[in-house]
């Protein structure tokens, strides 16, 4: 954990390592999203948030993810932390400091579930359990899984921020959350990553 303070402001902005390398978590010590996420995979998207867009306006950021306390940034291959950091830093006490919004307008909508009729009982148990068990611990690494869905046993999730990309999502979604998911409601026979 690193702790940057501007000289000019009262701020302190820890920074911790998450599991994907070429992800980085920012806690800026404040609400950043609240109850909610946002998560930005390139520049165009993130055109309704002024944090989001000041960081892509960074060279070598790939990916920008708020999250209710943190904020986590997502590097290219072409640039190190070393090089990076401090300016990842430097924005986001500039767009605090400055009092800017960090998303403006209304939320984007969320795209719709799949789940049959027939399976919204089940939907429900499935939900409670990755919003009480799996996203506290997945947004501590920096990141956010989202249901999209699920049918005939397979429960559909969306990564978001430092766990998408990341080299060991695929063995969180397959070792951790699946069996989870199969102790706890025996109708799930598998887990599967979608994108939006």
């Amino acid at each position: 954990m690193v702790r940057f303070a501007g000289r000019q402001a009262r701020m302190f902005i820890e920074t911790e390592g998450t599991p994907n390398p070429a992800t980085l978590k920012f806690l800026p010590g404040r609400q950043v999203m609240g109850a909610s996420t946002a998560d930005f995979a390139t520049p165009e998207a993130a055109g309704r948030s002024p944090l989001a867009a000041s960081l892509f306006d960074l060279p070598g950021v790939a990916r920008v993810f708020l999250g209710g306390d943190f904020v986590t940034v997502t590097k290219t291959d072409r640039i190190d932390w070393q090089a990076l950091k401090p300016q990842v830093l430097g924005a986001i006490m500039e767009h605090f400091v400055a009092g800017r919004p960090v998303v403006e307008g209304a939320a984007e909508a969320a795209p719709d579930e799949d789940v049959a009729p027939e399976d919204e009982e089940i939907a429900a148990q499935i939900k409670e359990l990755l919003d009480t068990r799996v996203r506290p611990a997945v947004a501590g690494d920096g990141g956010d899984i989202v249901f999209r869905g699920y049918r005939g046993g397979v429960v559909k999730l969306h990564m978001q921020g430092a766990c998408s990309g990341c080299p060991s999502s695929r063995a969180t979604l397959k070792h951790g959350i699946e069996n989870m998911l199969r102790h706890y409601v025996p109708e799930v026979v598998a887990v599967e990553q979608v994108d939006l």
